[in-house]
Formats: C-alpha cells, sequence, structure tokens
C-alpha cells in the first residue's frame, strides 16, 4: 500500500485495489474513502476516455478474503456442531488456546503436530465469517462502487512456517503485514470444504449487494465452477433452442441484435448489441443478455449469485472456460489475464493463447497481479494488452478501447 502515492503517476487510467486478507480491509477502506477513489460512472468513463489530470479518481476498492488466509476465519453460521471453533465465554485464556488449536487442526491438513507450539502461535485467533461479512457489507454500503475480492479456491497453497524468532519480522519497505515474508512453506494446507464456506459467504453478500466479484482460482477449476454453479442454481436463465427460435412470428423477437437490458454505458459498449440467444464462442462474438434469471427479472440487489464474475487470471483449459460460457449461467463473465501468471512458462502461454481465443471479445480483461504500483506495474499491463491485442488480432488501439468498455461493463453490468 505504501505505492499508492505513485498511482497518479501512472500511465494506468484506473485500477482496481483488492484486499486478501484481515490487515488489508482497513487499508483500503482508507483507499474508498481518499481522493483516489471513483465513486461515480462519471468518474469512471472520465478515467476511460483519456482524462489527463493525474489528480484525479483512478482507484476500484475491492474487499475480499483471499483462500489462502480462509483458515483465519470460522463459520459461525452452522450449528453448533460443526463448528471448528467455540470461543470459551469466560476469557479462560487456557481454553481460549485449546480453542484456536482445535479449529487450526480442523480446517488445516494434515492436522498440524499437538506439539507444535510455535505453528499453533503464529496464528492468529480466528475471526467469525459473520463478524467479517457484517464489516464488509458497510464498508461495501459506504462505497457505491466497490467490488468484492480477492475470493476463491486454491488447492496448491501451503501455510508459512512460523518466523525463526516467533516474531514477525518488521517490515522495512511498505509491506503490509501478514504475508509470507521468505519463510518456508509448511505441510499444512486449508481444507477445501473450508475454503467453500469463506467463498459462499462472500458470494452471498456480492448477490445481496449486486456487487461483482473477483475470483481466484488454482488446481481447483472444476470445484470452483460447482462452488459458483450451485449458489445460481434454480436461477439459470432459460435458453431457446435453435428449433423454437424457428417457431417464433417474425418480429415477435430479434434473437440477433436485441440491445441488452444490462449495457448502462451511454457510448456503444461491447454488450449492447447483444441478443438472447445461445452463446458464440468463437473469437469476434459476443456474449448474450446476461442478468435475467428465468424469473424473468433482471439482477438486482437481494440475488443468491454475483450479477458479474471475473475469473482472475485464469490459468485452467480452454475446456474448463468453456463451461463458464453456457447461456443459461445467469452471472455475466469475464475472464481477466496476466503477465505475471499467464506467460510464465512456454505452456502457459501455449494455454492462454487458446483460452483467449475462446473467451468472447467482450469477456476480455487485462491486470497486472502485481502488489505495487508505478512503473512496474504500468509495464506489466502494457505487456499484457499487447499479446491480448496479438492473440485476438486486434489493432492496439481498438483492443484498449475494447477492453475498456469490458472493465466499465464489470463494474457497472
Amino acid at each position: 500500500m505504501a505505492s499508492l502515492e505513485d498511482i497518479p503517476g501512472m500511465n494506468a487510467a484506473v485500477l482496481t485495489v483488492m484486499a486478501t486478507r484481515s490487515q488489508d480491509q482497513s487499508l483500503v477502506a482508507d483507499v474508498a474513502a481518499s481522493p483516489l477513489a471513483v465513486r461515480t460512472r462519471k468518474d469512471l468513463l472520465e478515467d476511460l476516455s483519456g482524462n489527463q489530470d493525474r489528480n484525479r479518481a483512478r482507484a476500484i476498492p475491492c474487499f475480499g478474503w483471499h483462500p489462502w488466509f480462509s483458515h483465519q476465519l470460522y463459520d459461525d453460521t452452522i450449528p453448533d456442531s460443526e463448528k471448528t471453533y467455540h470461543p470459551p465465554a469466560d476469557g479462560n485464556e487456557e481454553d481460549a488456546r485449546s480453542a484456536k488449536r482445535a479449529h487450526y487442526s480442523a480446517v488445516l491438513t494434515p492436522a498440524p503436530n499437538p506439539d507444535d507450539d510455535a505453528f499453533f502461535d503464529s496464528l492468529p485467533e480466528p475471526a467469525s465469517i459473520s463478524s467479517y461479512t457484517d464489516a464488509t457489507r458497510k464498508r461495501l454500503l459506504d462505497s457505491p462502487l466497490a467490488l468484492i475480492g480477492e475470493i476463491g479456491l486454491d488447492k496448491a497453497f501451503r501455510l508459512p512456517q512460523p518466523f525463526p524468532d516467533g516474531q514477525p519480522a518488521q517490515a522495512t519497505d511498505g509491506k503490509t503485514p501478514g504475508g509470507r515474508d521468505g519463510r518456508l512453506l509448511s505441510p499444512q494446507r486449508v481444507r477445501m470444504d473450508h475454503q467453500i464456506a469463506v467463498l459462499k459467504a462472500q458470494l452471498r453478500l456480492a448477490g445481496e449487494l449486486g456487487r461483482a466479484v473477483s475470483v481466484h482460482g488454482v488446481q481447483a477449476h472444476g470445484v470452483l465452477y460447482d462452488a459458483l454453479a450451485s449458489c445460481w442454481k434454480g436461477h439459470e436463465r432459460e435458453v431457446l433452442s435453435r428449433k423454437e427460435r424457428r417457431q417464433i412470428a417474425p418480429g415477435a423477437e430479434d434473437f440477433s441484435s436485441s440491445s441488452s437490458s444490462s449495457s448502462s454505458s451511454s457510448s456503444s459498449s461491447a454488450s449492447e448489441d447483444e441478443g438472447e440467444g445461445a452463446r458464440h464462442t468463437t473469437s469476434g462474438r459476443k456474449q448474450p443478455k446476461r442478468e435475467e434469471d428465468r424469473s424473468g427479472k433482471e439482477h438486482g440487489q437481494g440475488a443468491p449469485y454475483p450479477p458479474r464474475i471475473c475469473l482472475h487470471s485464469f490459468s485452467g483449459p480452454a475446456e474448463m472456460l468453456k463451461q463458464y460460457l453456457n447461456p443459461a449461467i445467469p452471472a455475466r463473465m469475464f475472464v481477466s489475464f496476466s503477465a505475471a501468471i499467464n506467460l510464465g512458462t512456454a505452456g502457459g502461454l501455449q494455454k492462454f493463447e487458446d483460452v483467449l481465443r475462446t473467451c468472447p471479445d467482450d469477456g476480455v480483461l487485462v491486470e497486472s497481479d502485481l502488489h505495487v504500483a508505478g512503473e512496474e506495474m504500468d509495464a506489466a499491463l502494457e505487456s499484457m494488452y499487447r499479446r491480448v491485442c496479438e492473440v485476438k488480432g486486434w489493432g492496439l488501439e481498438e483492443g484498449v478501447r475494447k477492453i475498456s468498455e469490458n472493465y466499465h461493463a464489470f463494474i457497472f453490468g
């Protein structure tokens, strides 16, 4: 967060600033309350139209609890007999210590060695999911354009070992406390069922408030899809078959060029020319109107699923992405790509190109996936923009315009 002062000097028009853990929440809230925060549609449109005022609002705040830190929460919404954490009512120190150990033994796999006092002592007292979502709800209501992210599932992540002397190193480079800070990794991972509980709580909050989400998925693409799909089950869009569409009287409904009611841009955005027919996934085709489920109502506040979902730095194969291109899905899907994740290896590069060609043009986003703002982030973003344009066959100016329109649609719908 120390690099926030570098944002006004960046070439990037607007950035999303995402929380991942407890220490980040208040820091992102500070951004949301600062002049940097984009608070209105007008602010964002000015950013995306090339406004050169370096002091304009340029940051979209995002509040989320990342799967890497999901073990630090406990689910207090389930029956007492199923809860992993039972804080002592009398504040007894020994009982509190035992309750904390019981929680982490239940949500981590393999369970930590019960004699490893240093490992348990390095972990914070668990917080309840409800306390986190209540605080986040208030922050989202205070920030009208704030999103939920970064959230998700991760099978690969392992917890770091304790610091050698039991005390966290004092950060001297402006890093937010709570990170790995060069520590070796332990064998412990967060159980997938616990990660899913934390994810779903945040997806419900996003649906309640009608906010978009940024979703992380590593080595868990199938499980992640199932978790997301469970939220919109029973709310799928009704999709007519080709035969059913042919039976509709000419002029009764135009499936090729009807305007999407989900578009809110005053300019000609990438989602405005959408019809409700089956989605075409080849390059250059558009997504169908998304924010209306089988009830016939547009997604607003109070739905059990988010209105818009971005698969952040998507690393799965193209075949996996195709699941999300089902026109029955009531949420509008976006896919973001970063040089840090998608261009790191030759195999990753080939997968990226296949996925990008599969992704509809109006679902493509670009990100840095870096924790520092400034020249390094600008360079990473430019590199990714150029690569996306190359694969998609867009001119650079054309590609920047398309992705800008997509970003506007992701924020506003």
